[in-house]
């Protein structure tokens, strides 16, 4: 055989030995940090039913694989987990019992800057400050976990469940949060995908801010103090999420452009939208139904496309602030449970224009207990004869083809959907 053929032959055998990986099985009476250290970049550590105490910091790519959920048990100290290397997964495991200091941030598992492409997977992380703390970080996939926030300390004192700064790339998938201060907190991260994230028993569903690029889709966020925030953002995508029973608002949009808000459902919850300094935006074939007030409209939110959405038996549909009017539903219009008008041709819009601050709304805001006879010939009279004397009428939402009958065909199964 030729020397430079036997040369070629020796690399190739040389790099496929160096390009192997090895499996380490870990028992409880091993400790998984020197199994960790010993363990070479790209290896897997297989961790065995038990009950480890354990504070681990992984500085080189590895797979943490748990079998049959053995617990790795911070002891209420620091992190549980402590990741400084790219390319580490971490699946299967129960983690808890991380310490409570949040000036030191501790955390289930904390990633710190430079921990790319982490994966996080389908694991249990239970009575930790924060779940995941995952800083300056890019195409990390949180996906399948179950966390839950220390829940005998008041909310302030907790952390949150994922708390997402400075990253990029982003997967938030599948994951269910209870119990934290905010389930998912985000400042500066950009090019993420939130999708089938259930949240509750939080002050946030998720408290998200100064991010953009993002998708917000299929979660549900429920029996918080609110459901999502969305703050100081542009270019959003926020569809087919449900956020029910939350006490101040189902979704908040402040101080927002340029972004999609549509197939939503706000049911039950004290606002279902708080619109705050919004413009350019697209709100459509939203369901906003049984909520103490519809939407909350103010602080120059205008040149907004508002069509095709359902508000349906809330106590006030519209609580607007503003010096002059604004039109929805210039294309297709939306459907007002409150709408008194009719339809003569038969087109399925109405006739006459939907005003959501008329007079009688006004009353209503000032005296409560109006409210009794909304449905007297009086109060209709009232609100008919306003609409034809200007000086009477408050500043409105005007609906110039309010539609009929709603689009949301199964609006009625949200009737009950309400905070007890």
């Amino acid at each position: 055989m030729p020397i430079a053929y036997r040369f070629a032959s020796l690399s190739l055998l040389l790099y496929c030995i160096q390009g192997m990986t090895a499996e380490y099985v870990v028992t409880p009476e091993q400790s998984i940090a020197k199994v960790v250290q010993q363990a070479s970049s790209g290896d897997t550590v297989i961790i065995k039913y038990g009950h480890y105490p354990t504070h681990l910091v992984i500085t080189k790519p590895l797979h943490l694989k748990c079998l049959n959920r053995p617990t790795l048990d911070g002891e209420n100290t620091a992190d549980v987990i402590r990741i400084k290397s790219p390319d580490v997964t971490i699946e299967g495991c129960i983690i808890s019992n991380s310490g409570a200091n949040l000036t030191a941030q501790n955390a289930g598992i904390y990633l710190e800057p430079g921990s790319d492409r982490a994966i996080i997977r389908n694991n249990i992380i239970n009575y930790t400050l924060f779940g995941l703390w995952i800083e300056k970080v890019k195409d990390i996939q949180v996906i399948g976990n179950n966390i839950t926030g220390m829940r005998d300390l008041a909310s302030a004192q907790r952390g949150n469940g994922v708390q997402l700064y400075n990253s990029s790339g982003a997967q938030i998938i599948n994951n269910h949060i209870s119990f934290t201060r905010d389930g998912i907190y985000v400042d500066v991260s950009n090019h993420a995908l939130f999708r089938g994230n259930r949240l509750h028993h939080l002050r946030y569903g998720t408290h998200y801010m100064n991010s953009n690029y993002n998708v917000w889709e299929n979660n549900e966020s429920y029996l918080n103090r609110g459901g999502l925030a969305l703050m100081e953002v542009r270019n959003q995508t926020v569809r087919n999420n449900r956020a029910w029973g939350n006490s101040d608002h189902g979704i908040m949009l402040r101080t927002i452009t340029d972004s999609v808000i549509e197939n939503n459902i706000v049911a039950g919850n004290g606002r279902g939208f708080f619109i705050y300094d919004a413009e350019f935006n697209v709100l459509r074939n939203n369901l906003i139904i049984a909520n103490r007030v519809g939407v909350h409209l103010w602080a120059g939110s205008i040149h907004n496309e508002v069509e095709g959405n359902d508000l349906i038996n809330n106590r006030e549909q519209i609580k607007y602030v503003a010096s002059k009017d604004e039109y929805w539903g210039v294309k297709t219009g939306n459907y007002w449970s409150n709408y008194i008008g009719w339809d003569r041709n038969g087109d399925g819009i109405g006739d006459v224009p939907y005003e959501a601050n008329d007079l009688v709304d006004h009353l209503t805001w000032k005296y409560p207990a109006a409210k009794l006879l909304l449905n007297s010939p009086a109060v209709q009279t009232l609100r008919l004869v306003s609409r034809q004397f200007p000086l009477l009428r408050a500043t409105s939402i005007i609906d110039q083809h309010p539609r009929m009958s709603p689009f949301n065909k199964n609006w009625s199964s949200w009737l009950e959907k309400q905070r007890h």
